[in-house]
């Protein structure tokens, strides 16, 4: 090996690398800018699969990879956020939105016969120059995304140059055209070598992107490119299929989906291409360009889910017979057994494929901080009326319902945590910090709820009688501290100044509650009318749902941070 060809071999590795690593900055900026509107994207598609589709192609025309979105409708999947019948539509457009990188690359050579200024190998090095510049000499401390797209196209295209540069030279060699004179003449194999190459880099966008630099270097027959590229869609499905291992039943489902779909779209074209290698043999035996990949690239994937969309149906129920359903054993719930499906639940919910879009994880993850503090309300509600119901089911069912609560916060804190590794905007980090102090505050109001049932259980025991005047307190400031609670946690989950103002106002009422009743009892107490004992419990108690109410109005807090 010569060191020319050694050069080359470091150029077109480098020139990928480039490529690959463009994508994900070009992508990381656009996401970022997009913010919080792809979560309110999902909402879009509910029974309505046209829309599914084009949010399927626009999601990934924006993060440029038809795997990463295959990938979160996985997470979307298993986490229950959506059903089937959407996956289908979003499948479908996902592999329209891919070929806007096609088309990307093309750019190569529909700009060669115009001015140079126009070549993008031309102007890539000034966006890499503008976007390092913004990002170095900008505001410290905050996001230039328009910065990150800059440098991302720029070393898009610098490194589709360092690729094209690098084949040129081996474009007349004996063994490319050997090589692709015999996938030519072999449907099978041309697919397979599509399917191979892009499930081995995970990357239907950089495999499209090297077949485009051979064919720009007048290497590839057109059969030969059809066909890889028809594989090329089929391997874009392994990322999704290892991504479905150890996820539920629908969720593997959906992954087969996007298998099914993508298989039957290359029957269907293999079948016609190599119809018209014996229609039109000189039209497929000549020279493929990166335009007329682009071309099919996009006409392929159109045509399919056009021919495909109304078997969506079909599909989810193939998907059904190919993928069982799982039978399971009745047995008796411990509470060990329902920390488990607890567990299970919140890991579906919180699916780490969905990481693959950070606002969309974000929104997931309020969603199960909000899903907390219900149940959080749940057992401080039964903590309260333990208090004067005697029954020992429901104190012990606030203990359980306890171990829940901090088996949940511990989940959604790791959660949180490997969100808040991911690249974010300012104000994507401001949500990770909000819900993280949020959750402390959820979890500390669930403590206090243990405590009131703790205190009921030790009145049961010694027998201990409040009296008339105390119970009334009792209902009054339980009501009022349950009250600001709901209410704050309706700030948090809608964003809401009117509920946020509530909850600070029902907080006040509580510590005046709390005050007065104090005065009221230690007269109680002082006139005979009350027990120590009892005295005791009541002041415990009332201090605990004062305590409650404060963070309540933390909680509602936060909501005036991200406004």
């Amino acid at each position: 090996m010569t060191v020319e060809h050694l050069s080359s071999i470091f150029s077109l590795f480098g020139g990928l690398g480039m490529f690959l690593y463009g994508m994900t900055v070009m992508s990381d900026g656009m996401q970022k800018a997009a913010g919080s509107r792809m979560s309110k994207f999902l909402d879009m598609v509910t029974g309505n699969r046209i829309m599914a589709v084009i949010l399927g192609a626009g999601i990934t025309a924006l993060i440029q990879s038809s795997s990463a979105t295959t990938v979160m409708v996985v997470g979307f999947v298993n986490a229950g956020i959506m059903n089937l019948s959407q996956a289908v539509g979003i499948i479908m457009g996902a592999n329209i939105g891919t070929t806007i990188t096609a088309w990307m690359v093309s750019l190569t050579q529909i700009s060669s016969d115009m001015l140079t200024v126009l070549k993008p190998d031309f102007f890539a090095p000034i966006l890499v120059g503008f976007g390092a510049f913004r990002i170095l000499f900008g505001k410290k401390g905050t996001d230039d995304l328009l910065g990150d797209f800059c440098i991302g196209v720029g070393f898009i295209f610098i490194g589709l140059g360092f690729m094209s540069g690098a084949v040129a030279p081996y474009a007349d060699s004996p063994v490319f055209s050997q090589a692709f004179k015999a996938i030519g003449g072999n449907p099978v194999l041309g697919i397979l070598v599509g399917a191979i190459v892009t499930g081995i880099i995970q990357s239907s966008a950089a495999s499209v992107s090297i077949l485009q630099t051979l064919a720009l270097a007048g290497a590839v027959p057109r059969a030969s490119g059809f066909y890889i590229t028809l594989g090329q869609n089929i391997g874009t499905c392994i990322t999704a299929m290892i991504s479905s291992a150890g996820t539920t039943r629908t969720a593997k489902r959906a992954a087969v989906i996007h298998l099914l779909f993508n298989v039957s779209g290359a029957i269907l074209f293999g079948v016609i291409i190599f119809a018209g290698t014996f229609l039109v043999p000189d039209f497929m035996t000549g020279k493929l360009t990166p335009v007329e990949i682009s071309v099919f690239h996009t006409i392929f994937n159109t045509l399919c889910t056009l021919v495909l969309f109304p078997l969506g149906d079909f599909l989810v129920n193939l998907s059904g017979a190919i993928v069982p359903e799982e039978k399971k054993e009745e047995d008796d719930e411990t509470v060990e057994d329902k920390l488990n499906q607890e567990a299970q639940r919140l890991r579906r919910h919180l699916d780490e494929r969905m990481l693959e879009s950070p606002a969309i994880a974000l929104a997931a993850a309020k969603s199960e901080v909000v899903n907390l503090g219900r149940v959080v309300a749940v057992n401080i509600n039964a903590a309260c009326n333990a208090i004067t119901d005697d029954g020992e089911n429901m104190i012990q069912n606030v203990y359980d319902r306890e171990k829940i609560i901090d088996h949940m916060t511990n989940l959604l804190t790791d959660y949180l945590i490997k969100i808040d590794k991911l690249s974010l905007s300012d104000r994507q980090k401001l949500q990770v910090t909000v819900m993280l102090n949020a959750l402390t505050d959820i979890e500390r109001a669930g403590d206090h709820a243990e405590n009131i049932a703790e205190k009921a259980s030790y009145a049961h025991d010694k027998k201990t009688e409040f009296t008339d005047y105390g119970l009334q307190d009792l209902d009054r400031i339980s009501a009022k501290a349950q009250e600001s609670f709901s209410l704050s946690l309706n700030a948090f989950e809608d964003g809401s100044i009117d509920e946020m103002v509530d909850t600070a106002k029902a907080e006040d009422q509580v510590d005046a509650m709390e005050r007065e009743m104090r005065q009221n009892h230690m007269m109680r107490l002082s006139m005979g009318e009350c027990t120590t004992d009892a005295g005791v419990v009541f002041l415990d108690i009332i201090g605990d749902l004062e305590r409650i109410s404060d963070h309540a109005d933390n909680i509602a807090g936060y909501v005036k941070q991200l406004i």
